[in-house]
């Protein structure tokens, strides 16, 4: 059923970005709920960073696709897994991005470090994609048996006295760049990267008030997706689609009244909130109708009150008993909202209680033009037909991962949970992953481009949608 958008187009007098939504605003939502969210929600940081058109080609052509895997992928921290993946001396995990594949191991020492996943004699990778686990005291080159200690130095080599001319301090293994923060671990194959707080920008700041750190992961998805990883990445950024895409909820989500920030050239954010009608919707929707949409029982809604505040505090009620935590003092913000922190170039970190998984959407291994993102739900896997004339993207492994949702340190189910070993990508489509992390505070512990790539306008050869 078409809409007809209540909304006048923008008043011509108004300056470029200036135009907003009729309605409440995102932050007079959080004013009506007078709860006291934590300061980085009260946080407004948008500028107008352009409207033209973004070239179609960025999304289709090999040589875009190889200047990124030369110039973008080897100059940019990207989170290759989790702390709790690689929890003993010995454990490793192999992170994949395009052509260029990274092994991750923790030490005998304890500390986490990153090598090129190919022995420097002939290019044999160690391992295989999706490797982990497996707990090794040693890096052997399947081929010839050479092998290296965890910290990268040369441990033995098969013949050694046929080969006196080799000099261990010159054959150790090319080691890279390797960072934490929040329980992930970054990599960066540059050969003098700034700081990963220089990437992080607000990200650290913000965060405290949700330790990521404090969580695990719960569930780990991984799906290939037929797509171009920018085109999988972006339909993150906003939430313009959700009138056609998603129209079934428009009785609960304030899609159009969204907050769009960028803090910084590498991180930018948008909140919308849950719970509150969309504008789109042509007729004032009653409470009860809200909170039925919400899966409650209409009949239960307290006189006077409001379906955002009732869903809210029935959550924190029911999430604070199955993880043994005390949810009280959580805002409605925090419990409902979709509040998406995009961490440039393709990591989402979404760190609301009621689903909070991590997105990463990198190309898939292969050579392929494809996204990989963090699992996403089943329906974020769809694509529109392309338009006549649209060229098929080059064949590759584009890859979707949905981090598992992080959950508390403890599990009141089983306890700690490794998650599931992800699905390997069929080559050409886009993969995903993801990390999802549930609810924070348990007491129980177990020269890259910017960020700024929002498309103003989209475009195809049948003209501007």
């Amino acid at each position: 059923m078409s809409r007809r958008d209540p909304a006048p187009p923008r008043d011509p007098a108004l300056p470029p970005g200036a135009a907003r939504c009729p309605g409440p605003s995102y932050q007079d939502i959080l004013a009506a709920d007078g709860d006291d969210p934590p300061p980085p929600l009260r946080e407004q940081r948008y500028a107008f960073l352009g409207d033209g058109d973004i070239p179609f080609a960025r999304y289709h052509d090999p040589a875009f696709y190889e200047a990124e895997m030369e110039r973008l992928w080897p100059n940019v921290w990207q989170w290759a897994c989790r702390e709790e993946h690689i929890p003993a001396p010995g454990d490793r995990h192999v992170y994949d991005i395009g052509r260029h594949s990274v092994l991750v191991v923790r030490g005998e020492d304890s500390r986490i470090r990153a090598f090129i996943n190919s022995c420097p004699h002939r290019g044999m990778k160690f391992a295989r994609e999706g490797s982990r686990g497996g707990v090794r005291r040693a890096i052997r080159c399947p081929f010839h048996g050479m092998s290296w200690n965890l910290d990268g130095s040369l441990r033995e080599m098969p013949c050694r006295w046929d080969f006196p001319h080799v000099r261990e301090a010159d054959f150790g293994l090319d080691e890279i760049a390797c960072e934490t923060w929040g329980g992930f671990v970054f990599i960066h194959m540059g050969a003098a990267p700034p700081p990963l707080a220089h990437q992080l920008e607000v990200i650290p700041e913000h965060f405290r008030h949700w330790p990521m750190d404090d969580r695990y992961v719960a569930l780990h998805t991984e799906k290939v997706l037929p797509a171009n990883w920018k085109m999988a990445m972006e339909a993150f950024l906003e939430a313009w689609h959700v009138l056609a895409t998603h129209p079934q909820a428009l009785y609960t989500a304030a899609d159009a009244n969204a907050q769009y920030d960028i803090f910084g050239p590498h991180v930018s954010r948008f909140i919308h909130a849950i719970g509150v009608p969309s504008p789109h919707l042509p007729r004032p929707v009653r409470e009860e109708t809200v909170f039925a949409r919400l899966g409650r029982d209409p009949a239960a809604l307290p006189p006077g009150t409001s379906a955002r505040a009732e869903h809210a505090r029935l959550l924190r009620a029911e999430l604070g008993a199955a993880f043994g935590t005390d949810l009280s003092g959580v805002s409605t913000a925090e419990m409902l909202d979709s509040i998406e922190y995009f961490l440039f170039p393709e990591r989402l970190l979404l760190p609301r209680h009621q689903y909070p998984p991590v997105l990463s959407l990198p190309p898939a291994g292969g050579g392929g033009d494809l996204a990989r993102d963090p699992a996403a739900p089943a329906s974020a896997g769809r694509r529109r037909a392309p338009c006549p004339g649209h060229p098929d993207p080059p064949r590759g492994g584009g890859q979707l991962h949905h981090h598992p949702r992080l959950c508390p340190r403890r599990d009141p189910r089983s306890g700690h949970r490794e998650p599931a070993a992800p699905a390997r990508g069929r080559p050409g489509l886009a993969q995903g992953r993801a990390d999802a992390r549930e609810l924070p505070g348990s007491a129980h512990p177990p020269a890259a481009p910017d960020a700024r790539t929002i498309p103003r306008r989209l475009t195809c050869p049948r003209g501007r949608a």
